[in-house]
């Protein structure tokens, strides 16, 4: 089923770092410090890193065998598997699922660039650091300067995919991958120096398990879920671009592993921060876009040279992290309409690009003028946020695993998984596996998506 007019990755190392930036991003940054401030501390961690080892990595390795296998966008992935069935709903389910991430996540992605900029022309890091933390409130809830942030990163996303794979996305991914985890240590070390971080440190490392209920298992699952871009469609394109020779189990492991890593380094960077500055931990989505300012403007007190300097590099690395993530779940929308309408990558860009600003300008304008429009308490961009990380991941995660594991035939699972038994170790677990598959994971998935919404 390979297709020798399709694209590869260069080798297993480029696609487990693509995969891992596609991973590693504001789902990371932005949003893993806040869901950890919302859910017990220390207990979600715990909660995120057993979803991220029992669930996220079988289910990344059901979605990448269907991509790697099907050689094709979504749903010509179902079509070549399962033709004449159903299944290909899922695939549309995937692309629409990816396009609502797309829309609200490039308002986080504007919100970075806004904040490289501001700290390019020293708007950031100058005054006093209690100033410093109101700098997002201020800029989020203006209109013109937000949207044109918006519209600059989702235009950013879309000239790298039109790129393709090798000049685009794996170019893009090999330089800046590294880099993000070397400022982000970085930023743990300056992050923990702070006076009364050490409040933050606890709260990361004592467990309030108290805190943790249906609601915060679902989180970390759904956390799991996003930071990996699980269940909308990322992993099987990326991996329809994966050589026949490398290993499935491989890339899903090592991408969990940087994506799990990552994370825990950006906890340690921004919550003690968090308690530094005074912030409630619990805060939301603008809980990194309200400390980071303020670690740098208390450095810029005693090294003003130092802190333009690290201020500039962190948001560009910030930056950065949004881009390798948009670009994987664009990739998803933009092989949809390239497959689907049969035009050029540039003609599919635009296709999705359009509709992305209108929707997302809904979800930009939700954090000022339209904060009032709500729905069951929840605003526009929180209601994209809620339904794809929460709803739609979880139901496209697990219907890749039973796809896998109760429409595909056991011996082409096989197959896929072992590459035909060359790879010792993934031929050894696969009986494990896909008892897990199977038995396990459907499941243990459907337990907590229904504890949550019954907890609601």
């Amino acid at each position: 089923m390979q297709s020798s007019k399709r694209e590869s990755f260069g080798s297993s190392i480029t696609f487990i770092m693509a995969m891992a930036g596609s991973a590693i991003g504001l789902g990371n940054i932005w949003r893993f410090p806040f869901m950890v401030g919302e859910h017990g501390g220390g207990a979600f961690i715990i909660a995120y890193l057993l979803c991220s080892l029992f669930i996220a990595i079988p289910c990344f390795v059901c979605e990448s065998l269907i991509g790697r296998r099907g050689q094709s966008d979504v749903c010509g992935a179902f079509d070549r598997l399962a033709p004449g069935s159903k299944w290909r709903a899922m695939g549309v389910v995937s692309v629409i699922s990816a396009f609502i991430i797309i829309s609200y996540y490039s308002v986080v992605g504007g919100w970075s660039l806004d904040f490289l900029i501001r700290s390019i022309t020293g708007r950031l890091a100058q005054g006093r650091p209690d100033e410093a933390v109101g700098i997002f409130g201020k800029m989020s809830s203006s209109v013109l300067e937000p949207l044109a942030m918006y519209a600059g990163f989702l235009g950013a996303t879309a000239f790298i995919v039109i790129g393709g794979i090798k000049k685009g996305i794996e170019r893009f991914t090999k330089i800046t991958t590294p880099l993000l985890f070397v400022l982000m240590v970085v930023m743990v070390a300056y992050s923990v120096s702070l006076p009364g971080a050490g409040a933050g440190v606890r709260y990361l490392l004592n467990p309030d398990f108290s805190r943790l209920d249906a609601e915060g298992w679902a989180c970390a699952l759904g956390q799991a879920f996003f930071s990996m871009s699980l269940g909308i469609g990322t992993v099987l394109v990326y991996s329809s671009f994966m050589r026949r020779r490398d290993s499935l189990l491989k890339g899903g492991f090592w991408t969990s592993a940087f994506d799990s890593m990552f994370a825990l380094i950006a906890g340690f960077a921004i919550m003690p921060a968090v308690f530094a500055a005074g912030i409630e931990p619990g805060a939301g989505p603008s809980l990194v876009y309200e400390t980071l300012p303020f670690i740098f403007a208390e450095l810029g007190v005693d090294a003003p040279v130092l802190s333009y300097v690290i201020t500039i590099v962190f948001f560009l690395a910030i930056l950065v992290a949004a881009l390798t993530s948009s670009i994987s779940m664009m990739e998803v929308c933009v092989e949809d309409m390239v497959s689907r309408y049969k035009c050029s990558r540039k003609a599919g860009a635009f296709i999705i690009v359009v509709p992305a600003l209108a929707l997302g300008s809904l979800c930009v304008l939700s954090f000022g003028p339209m904060s009032d429009l709500q729905l069951f308490g929840k605003t526009v961009f929180e209601i994209c946020d809620y339904v794809c990380s929460n709803i739609l991941m979880t139901i496209g995660a697990l219907a890749f695993a039973v796809f896998v594991g109760w429409k595909m035939k056991k011996s082409d699972v096989r197959e896929e998984f072992t590459n035909n038994g060359s790879l010792t170790f993934s031929s050894r677990v696969f009986n494990a596996l896909y008892f897990l598959i199977r038995w396990i994971i459907p499941p243990v998935i459907m337990l907590i998506f229904v504890s949550n919404l019954l907890s609601q």
